[in-house]
């Protein structure tokens, strides 16, 4: 029988209480541990979900033998430093996107990852959804032709709130790290993290964060990506594939439940019928590359990861924008 991974939690914020609800519809993993800055905290999270053990510090969380994977699910700015805790402890890590706040954060865990053979992943959970695979299938049978052109949008009105991650330069707030990395990464899966021209624009609100953008992006003749974002602004957040021979339509494609292909005016549809929320792909994901001793995943490859990192970097210098930590 396939080893059980068994997971822990590292943070008890929203993200994490949604990853560990998730959790128990994964096949090959459990919730086994958690680990917050306080004894309180973390108590509180494993009454809520049924979790075995409680730690009131990170260290103490990635020093327990029994787990074999951990999930980061910090505040970005606070990413890397967790995740080379958890990866010098010889856990295998699933951290939430976006990775961390730049490039260069990036490249210190992921060469620790490769020189260590530690698996290490990046936790876009879109990428491992029913639905979106099923797109994949579709581009790499050549259904819709040579792929012209990617839109894809998110976006959501949250109230201001300067002290709140959202909002304050010194959590690494704005809507591209925020919503942008969903965007960013669909148009990476399809045409790869590197464009060659890369054209952008920002609002900057009141508190020096990008509350929204715009970028075109190029990837040579014929080839554009056109994605949205915000945190002021609701949007369709659907994403659009456009071929020679056709299109895709993905609706609320970050947590997809639903695409539509059509060809020479016929409509096929895929439709992902799930109870859960959609994180457990991920975490079933680390659980068959751990049993395969492979230490990194190749639907989301680290390379990938780091250069669309890079590719945020470079757009946030468009607009002059570096958070005070940087």
């Amino acid at each position: 029988m396939p080893k059980t991974i068994q997971w822990g939690i590292l943070g008890t914020g929203w993200i994490a209480s949604q990853f560990t609800k998730d959790l128990a519809f994964a096949e090959n993993g459990v919730a086994a541990a958690v680990g917050s800055r306080t004894m309180d905290s973390a108590s509180r999270f494993a009454a809520d979900y049924g979790i075995g053990k409680a730690y009131g510090s990170y260290e103490e969380l990635a020093n327990d033998p029994d787990i074999d994977a951990i999930y980061v699910a910090t505040p970005h700015p606070a990413h890397k430093e967790n995740v080379l805790l958890c990866l010098k402890a010889g856990k295998a890590v699933l951290c939430e996107k976006p990775f961390t706040v730049n490039a260069g954060e990036l490249a210190e865990a992921v060469s620790y990852a490769k020189e260590n053979k530690v698996f290490l992943m990046e936790g876009m959970w879109t990428r491992f959804l029913p639905v979106i695979r099923k797109v994949r299938e579709w581009l790499d049978e050549g259904r819709i032709g040579d792929v012209q052109l990617v839109k894809a949008d998110f976006g959501f009105r949250a109230g201001v709130n300067p002290e709140g991650r959202l909002f304050n330069p010194s959590l690494g707030g704005g809507a591209l790290l925020d919503a942008g990395i969903y965007p960013v990464s669909f148009a990476s899966m399809i045409f790869g993290a590197e464009p060659e021209e890369v054209s952008s624009t920002a609002q900057i609100g009141s508190t020096g964060v990008d509350e929204q953008f715009s970028l075109l992006l190029s990837y040579g003749p014929g080839k554009t990506a056109q994605l949205n974002g915000a945190i002021r602004l609701n949007m369709d957040n659907e994403a659009c594939i456009y071929g020679t021979e056709g299109y895709i339509r993905i609706p609320s494609f970050l947590n997809a439940t639903r695409a539509a292909l059509y060809v020479n005016g016929s409509e096929e549809i895929f439709e992902d019928d799930r109870t859960s929320l959609g994180y457990a792909f991920e975490a079933e994901e680390v659980g068959r590359c751990l049993a395969e001793g492979r230490t990194e995943s190749s639907i989301i490859p680290l390379e990938e990861s780091v250069a669309i990192m890079k590719l945020l970097d470079r757009i946030r210098g468009q607009w002059g924008l570096r958070y005070p930590f940087e």
